[in-house]
């Protein structure tokens, strides 16, 4: 897959994320933190933690169950991040879409239940966010996490 020479093309991002009306989800999260990562790749997933937003897309940070560093959710399972995953295998499919964010690559996929899920690459750590149908309205959703990522995610491959 060839994500360092795409860049993002807002308008078309846009129009692929303007599926629905934007509505707060539940206060909590289900999500299973990925496994334990090697412990490079936890401590730029524990400072991405500290670095995300309170707010994306206008929902605001909710709790994940379990509790982890290597999660975190908005707007109850709205949008959910982990970080800290093994690398994707559709990262080394060449005709796979992705789009650049803020200096930050992202593999995009369309989930069979009309979410999307975006997969960072080119960072020392992979980290994976799943937004649903209801919610994938906001590009500027990927802005602030791209902030957060290039700031704590340094550039280059995980070998994880």
């Amino acid at each position: 897959m060839s994500l360092h020479h795409r860049p993002v093309r807002l308008p078309a991002l846009l129009a692929l994320l303007a599926l629905a009306g934007c509505a707060p989800g539940d206060s909590e999260a289900r999500v299973d933190p990925p496994p334990t990562p090697p412990a490079a790749v936890a401590g730029f997933c524990a400072a991405l933690h500290e670095d995300l937003p309170e707010t994306v897309a206008g929902l605001a940070r909710t709790p994940t169950e379990p509790e982890s560093g290597l999660t975190a959710a908005w707007g109850g399972s709205a949008i959910v991040l982990r970080c800290g995953i093994p690398k994707p295998p559709k990262m080394a499919d060449p005709e796979q879409e992705g789009v650049h964010v803020n200096g930050v690559a992202w593999l995009l996929e369309k989930l069979p239940d009309g979410g999307f899920r975006f997969t960072t690459g080119m960072r020392k750590a992979y980290t994976e966010v799943r937004v649903d149908k209801e919610h994938a309205t906001d590009a500027g959703m990927l802005v602030g996490l791209s902030t957060a990522v290039a700031r704590t995610v340094p550039e280059g491959i995980s070998s994880y």
